[in-house]
């Protein structure tokens, strides 16, 4: 029964940042490695949306410090926590609204083949070998690269291909 009774609540729940602070912080982290995924690592996302990846590592981060007492306070978390979900709904919800925010939140599919020729400048610019695309040629059925109509980059960093 001692331990519980000597437990420091207000190191666990009061807050050792102002709320300001950590809002502030928590928008600046979240825009700045938005950024970031948008325009440097838009291939490497997988099929996961990068604002959602965004959210996800920064949570779990947010979470790990407010737990692991890195903030000292489980309330600070909590705070950051919020801001990071918030600026992520209000982001989804104003894609949704405003078409110009989703053309900026997401990028437009980049195409990589078309008419059957490889765009090797396009494929440059992600970084995606011969090799990378041939291996999603493959997996869609394609034996030859006269059979691709078109072959995309999607927003979330998948391949699609349309046949002839």
């Amino acid at each position: 029964m001692e331990a519980f009774t000597s437990v420091d609540w207000d190191a666990l729940f009061g807050l050792s940042l102002p709320v300001t602070e950590i809002l502030i912080r928590g928008t600046a982290m979240y825009w700045f490695l938005l950024l970031l995924f948008r325009f440097v690592i838009r291939r490497d996302v997988g099929a996961v949306g990068i604002a959602d990846m965004l959210v996800l590592v920064i949570v779990a981060d947010a979470a790990q410090n407010g737990m692991s007492g890195e903030y000292t306070s489980i309330t600070d978390g909590m705070v950051l926590v919020s801001t990071l979900i918030g600026w992520n709904v209000l982001l989804d919800w104003l894609s949704f609204r405003y078409p110009a925010i989703q053309k900026l939140a997401q990028p437009r599919p980049l195409p990589l083949v078309q008419s059957g020729r490889m765009l090797k400048h396009n494929m440059r610019r992600e970084l995606i070998t011969e090799t990378e695309l041939w291996s999603k040629l493959r997996e869609n059925g394609i034996e030859s690269i006269e059979e691709v109509k078109t072959a995309y980059m999607e927003s979330d960093g998948q391949i699609s291909v349309l046949k002839n």
